[in-house]
C-alpha cells in the first residue's frame, strides 16, 4: 500500500516538474520577443540555468541525494556564470575586429555608391572649365 502512495507522490511531483518545465519555455519564448539589449544573453542563460537545475534536482534525483552533491552542483553553476560573465565582460570591451571582409549591407552600400558615383558628373570636368575664364 504504500508503494501505490509513493508512486503517487512521484506522479504528482514530475506532472508539478513537467508544469514548471512549460512554463519556463513559455518564458523563454517570450523573452525571446524581448529585447534586452546586451542583457539578452544574460535573460537567456538565467531561465535556462533554472530550467536545468529542476531537471536535475528532479530527474537525476539529485534532491534525494547526499547534500554535498548538491553543494557540487551548485556551486559548478556559479563559477560557470562567473566565467561566462567575465567572458562577456572582456568581449564588450574590445574594438570591433576589422577582418577585411565586408557584411552583405556594406557590399550593397558600396556598390550603391558606386553607382552614384558613375551618374553624377565628376568634379574634375567642370574645373579646366572654370580656370579658362
Amino acid at each position: 500500500m504504500s508503494s501505490h502512495s509513493s508512486h503517487h507522490d512521484h506522479t504528482k511531483l514530475y506532472a508539478t516538474t513537467l508544469g514548471g518545465l512549460l512554463v519556463l519555455t513559455a518564458i523563454t519564448v517570450a523573452a525571446s520577443y524581448v529585447n534586452f539589449g546586451s542583457a539578452n544573453i544574460v535573460v537567456a542563460m538565467f531561465i535556462a540555468t533554472i530550467k536545468a537545475s529542476l531537471v536535475a534536482m528532479i530527474f537525476m534525483h539529485l534532491k534525494d541525494d547526499k547534500p554535498v552533491n548538491a553543494v557540487i552542483f551548485t556551486s559548478s553553476l556559479i563559477f560557470l556564470g562567473i566565467f561566462l560573465g567575465f567572458c562577456l565582460l572582456d568581449a564588450d570591451s574590445r574594438d570591433k575586429v576589422v577582418t577585411g571582409h565586408l557584411t552583405w549591407v556594406e557590399e550593397q552600400d558600396r556598390e550603391e555608391a558606386k553607382k552614384k558615383a558613375k551618374m553624377s558628373p565628376a568634379a574634375d570636368h567642370h574645373a579646366p572649365a572654370a580656370e579658362h575664364h
